[in-house]
């Protein structure tokens, strides 16, 4: 154990370092190659205002939906803060040097365009009722030395998202039916399973509620400026009613549906009802099936520890992408999202899993933290649930007085599917990323859309692995369902790994929380008296 531990804490330094030459060779680019702030447009000068009379394919721009013969206005710079400016474009030198000469590449410009006459656009369109702005991310033109500069490390880091994308699917369609089917073969361990599952589910629900609720407070997202834009989805479908979800999660072609990562609802479903129905089969099949997911499930868990191997070098070109690209206004707005998964993870892990034990099981949350020091130090140090899971078992059957018959089946379910920290991570970061779309041009989220958040990050946070930034597969597997760009989750990957230690840290001491309150509920004395002299 003690040299996995040393292997992870290496892998940590591993991260931080590629992390850190990667801003610092962003930083020489921007030092070295100047790059004028970039709109993908030429304007001229019009009655009221100034004339679009040409847009670069494939630029802002068009992407943003501008065409030839649009007459701005006026530009909206720092839109949504207390630095908010209103500048009237009367002039092609206004957008060139009093707009552009005041903002960053990576932020997001916005413009007032009229395009049928009689209907001149007032300021009051600026109130978030009336508001018909065009918003626009500032970027480098592709024919710049910068940006041609950092075409080869933005390709690098596409590819390794495509590679993490390329794992949505068999690893959510693996773990849940392998996970499903295993439990049901426990069928002599009913009452024990009952209680393992209720609260399992329970606190991770807790956990994704805590997350929902600081997130739409703090609202991190709302004008966050990450420099990416948002692309509808091809084909997108209405998702702002209950019933349009529902009709989404039974898969008219399950071949079809495992073929999109958008079909990740039906996906879903049919791992679910696929683990159900082996559980219900005869012998031997039923065994043979198991064995047959569990053994894809653990071919699939040594793939995705494969790809996220790569992890430092996939930091490394994203870090030189953003950096050379925008500055810091990105890592200005990560560090709001970073202290709302800090919060949200504290409260859970310091509020409502203590308030469990408390009234629940009946145990002193003080002493039992105490005693779960060691398990808690090794997931932190680890980022691994599943590696800690030999130092969490001893730990709680000694320092904790659990017995064997109970922490030998409710910690190796829980290292599998509890995942309080990751459940919490998903859905602040969806949402995260969601409120950003919207702010440059996407739609809000529905309430429709923040419950099927809410079950998604349930099943996912069961179907994620035990293994270092697996949280950040799943949080694809999410924005996949909600056809939100799943591009916005590598942007996350520069601050994941002091928040993967920390979350898993909250999936470890949830789990001993649960075998804990089991425990008690079995009529076990010993987690109230916690031995804090082993080890």
């Amino acid at each position: 154990m003690s040299g996995a531990k040393d292997r992870s804490s290496g892998g940590h330094f591993k991260v931080l370092l590629w992390m850190l030459l990667g801003v610092l060779v962003g930083l020489w680019m921007q030092w070295k190659l100047a790059a004028p702030p970039y709109l993908g447009m030429e304007v001229q000068a019009a009655q009221g205002g100034v004339r679009v009379t040409r847009v670069v394919q494939g630029g802002p721009a068009e992407r943003a939906g501008l065409v030839v013969g649009d007459v701005l206005r006026a530009a909206v710079v720092d839109r949504g803060n207390a630095s908010q400016r209103v500048i009237p474009l009367r002039a092609p030198g206004d957008l060139e040097i009093g707009v552009l000469a005041q903002t960053e590449q990576g932020e997001v410009l916005w413009l007032l365009p009229e395009r049928e006459a009689g209907h001149p656009l007032a300021p009051e369109v600026f109130e978030p009722k009336q508001d018909r702005a065009v918003p626009i991310p500032v970027s480098l033109a592709s024919n710049s030395p910068r940006a041609r500069a950092i075409a080869p490390f933005s390709f690098a880091a596409g590819l390794f998202i495509a590679l993490l994308k390329m794992l949505i699917v068999p690893v959510v369609l693996s773990s849940i039916v392998a996970g499903i089917a295993g439990v049901g073969a426990m069928a002599d361990l009913s009452r024990l399973g009952g209680k393992t599952f209720v609260y399992y589910i329970g606190t991770s629900l807790l956990a994704i509620f805590v997350g929902q609720i600081l997130v739409n407070l703090i609202r991190p997202g709302a004008g966050a400026q990450l420099g990416l834009a948002y692309e509808p989805f091809a084909g997108e479908t209405d998702t702002t009613q209950y019933l349009d979800v529902l009709q989404r999660m039974v898969p008219s072609n399950v071949f079809t549906a495992l073929s999109d990562n958008g079909a990740m609802l039906a996906i879903i479903f049919f791992a679910l009802l696929l683990g159900l129905s082996i559980t219900r089969c005869e012998e031997p099949h039923r065994t043979r099936m198991h064995e047959f997911f569990d053994g894809f499930n653990a071919v699939m868990m040594k793939m995705a520890a494969g790809v996220l191997a790569l992890l430092p070098y996939g930091v490394f070109a994203l870090m030189v992408k953003v950096v050379a690209g925008t500055g810091f206004a990105p890592f200005r707005s990560l560090l709001l999202y970073m202290f709302t998964v800090t919060l949200a993870l504290l409260i859970h892990g310091g509020i409502t899993l203590p308030l469990v034990l408390k009234f629940i099981g009946r145990i002193s949350p003080l002493g039992w933290f105490r005693a779960m020091q060691p398990a808690l130090v090794t997931a932190f140090s680890t980022s691994s649930s599943s590696m800690t899971l030999p130092v969490t078992m001893e730990t709680v059957q000694a320092r904790g007085r659990v017995s064997k018959k109970v922490s030998s089946f409710t910690l190796p379910l829980g290292a599998t599917i509890n995942m309080d920290g990751t459940a919490l991570y998903e859905c602040i970061g969806v949402i995260f990323l969601a409120q950003y779309y919207a702010s440059v041009g996407g739609d809000p989220l529905t309430l429709a859309q923040q419950g099927l958040i809410v079950l998604l990050a349930l099943l996912a946070s069961i179907g994620a692995a035990g293994i270092p930034s697996a949280g950040l597969v799943m949080m694809l597997t999410i924005l996949s369902a909600l056809h939100l760009p799943v591009e916005g989750a590598a942007l996350l990957l520069a601050v994941d790994r002091p928040l993967d230690m920390l979350r898993t840290v909250i999936n470890v001491w949830s789990d001993s929380c649960g075998a804990a309150v089991v425990a008690r509920s079995e009529g076990e004395e010993g987690p109230a008296r916690p031995a804090l002299d082993v080890l």
